[in-house]
């Protein structure tokens, strides 16, 4: 079977992440989480002390990028491919309610979405990827053989959130939960840079009622029409 570039976008909390990576495995494809790279460079703000009073310092941040590499490195512990900032891994820190809150205003900077855009295709060119995030479709692949746009109730999407924090030992309420993923989409849908749109081409996987098992073979029946 050919390799193809599948393109996963969606809401927060959608279980994009989880989906694709499984998909990925399923087809031996390489599999790259772009929200992880956003996450990263929130926390690579706030490392850097960008964020100040609650405002980001966007100057301080753009001039801070030429400092900032970016790698994705297998973690045995974790049983798939962590982010590293500047060598160091931050896959549970950049888990946090304080990245988690502070992503989107991260994600509507320009410079900072060429800078994570241009690493992104240039992994793409490759095929044979499964990369998800929230303008894969429209602006990172544009031409992916296969486009998915992930959605799901937002009841359901919080308290997949709240369930997950909790697990990790992080202190939130539902309420609070909600309230952050619905700021988020409204940030992320209404950014002038590269906002989550669902293309004309994508086909919509909606896993409000479906097991994690359900959506993922739904999704392999769609990589493999395209890649036959």
């Amino acid at each position: 079977m050919k390799g193809i570039r599948i393109a996963v976008d969606g809401y927060s909390s959608t279980g994009k992440s989880t989906m694709a990576r499984q998909l990925a495995a399923a087809l031996n494809f390489r599999y790259i989480d772009t929200g992880a790279m956003y996450r990263a460079v929130t926390y690579w703000a706030l490392e850097q002390g960008c964020f100040q009073g609650g405002n980001l310092m966007e100057a301080a941040l753009i001039e801070s990028l030429r400092r900032l590499n970016l790698d994705f490195q297998f973690s045995e512990s974790e049983g798939k491919p962590v982010i590293h900032v500047n060598g160091r891994a931050v896959e549970r820190e950049i888990r946090g309610a304080e990245v988690a809150s502070k992503v989107s205003l991260v994600a509507q900077i320009s410079e900072v979405r060429r800078f994570l855009v241009k690493q992104q295709q240039a992994i793409a060119e490759a095929g044979s990827v499964v990369m998800d995030g929230r303008d894969i479709a429209s602006v990172v692949m544009p031409d992916a053989e296969l486009k998915i746009f992930m959605t799901a109730d937002p009841a359901v999407r919080a308290q997949r959130r709240f369930a997950e924090l909790q697990s990790k030992g992080m202190q939130m309420t539902l309420e609070e939960v909600a309230n952050n993923l619905e700021e988020r989409d409204y940030l992320d849908t209404h950014r002038e840079d590269s906002p989550l749109i669902q293309t004309a081409d994508a086909l919509v996987l909606d896993n409000t009622d479906l097991s994690m098992e359900e959506q993922l073979n739904l999704a392999l029946s769609w990589a493999k029409e395209r890649q036959a």
